[in-house]
C-alpha cells in the first residue's frame, strides 16, 4: 500500500507543479509613488480573455502561460500591457492618466461687427457696418470668408495627421517591437513597412493598444511565407528586350 501510495505522489507531481507554473503573480503599485500598492486594479489576460482584480495589498495572481499578452488597469491610470517572456512574479507600476486640455484664448474672441448695439452699455458705434450705398451698387458681403474657412480645416486635418503619424514613429520602432516581441533577425524593418498601423487605425481606437496590436502582426508576419515578407519595389527595374 505505501508503494502504491508512493508511485501516485511521483506520478501526479508534476502535474501540480505544471499547474502551479502557469500561473502568474506580481504586485501593482502607484509609480509616482512606489511604496503606495493599488487596490482594485484589473489584470486582463487579453489571449484567454480572464481576470483578475489585484488585492488590499496591491497583490494579483492570474492564469497565464509563456507568449499571453496580459493587461494593468486602473481608472485614473494609464494601462500597461505586457507580452509574458517568463512567468516569474512581476511589480507593475501604473502612471496616473493625465488629460492635456488646451488652453483656450479668451483676448482672442472677435464680435461680428454686425450685432449693432446689442449688448453695449455705451451705445457705441459698432466696428463695421454693411455699406447700403447706392453709389456702390446695393451692400457689400465678404465672399472671402468660406474660401478661409475651408483652407483653415485643411491646415488642422495636416496638424492632426502629423501628430498621429509622429505618435506612431514613437510606438512603432525598432527599440519597441525588439522589446515587445523579442523580434531577431535583419527582417524589422521589412515588418515595420508591413505591418506599420495607419492614421484612420489609429484614430479609430483611441488609445490605440501598440503592444496588442505588435503582437498580432508579429505572429501574422511568422505565418508568412519568406518571400512575401517584403514590400514590392515602387519602381520595377526595366528589362531588356
Amino acid at each position: 500500500m505505501l508503494k502504491k501510495l508512493i508511485l501516485l505522489l511521483l506520478i501526479t507531481s508534476p502535474f501540480k507543479l505544471l499547474a502551479q507554473n502557469n500561473i502568474l503573480t506580481g504586485d501593482i503599485f502607484d509609480n509616482d509613488n512606489r511604496n503606495t500598492s493599488i487596490q482594485g486594479a484589473t489584470i486582463k489576460n487579453l489571449s484567454t480573455k480572464t481576470f483578475a482584480l489585484s488585492d488590499k495589498d496591491g497583490h494579483f495572481s492570474i492564469v497565464a502561460k509563456i507568449g499571453d499578452l496580459v493587461s494593468f488597469g486602473m481608472s485614473g491610470f494609464q494601462t500597461d500591457t505586457v507580452y509574458l517572456t517568463n512567468l516569474f512574479p512581476k511589480n507593475v507600476y501604473l502612471r496616473v492618466e493625465v488629460n492635456n486640455l488646451k488652453t483656450v484664448d479668451i483676448n482672442g474672441v472677435k464680435t461680428s461687427p454686425y450685432l449693432g448695439n446689442l449688448g453695449n452699455p455705451d451705445n457705441k458705434p459698432p466696428v463695421k457696418s454693411i455699406d447700403y450705398s447706392k453709389e456702390r451698387g446695393g451692400f457689400r458681403l465678404n465672399l472671402g470668408y468660406g474660401k478661409w474657412r475651408k483652407e483653415q480645416i485643411k491646415v488642422q486635418e495636416l496638424e492632426e495627421i502629423e501628430r498621429y503619424q509622429t505618435e506612431i514613429n514613437k510606438n512603432f520602432n525598432e527599440e519597441y517591437i525588439k522589446a515587445a516581441v523579442k523580434f531577431e533577425g535583419p527582417g524589422i524593418k521589412d515588418f515595420i513597412s508591413l505591418y506599420r498601423p495607419t492614421v484612420d487605425q489609429i484614430k479609430a481606437e483611441r488609445p490605440f493598444n501598440y503592444a496588442y496590436y505588435t503582437v498580432k502582426a508579429y505572429h501574422a508576419w511568422l505565418k508568412l511565407p519568406a518571400d512575401q515578407r517584403h514590400l514590392p519595389p515602387l519602381i520595377k527595374p526595366k528589362t531588356s528586350n
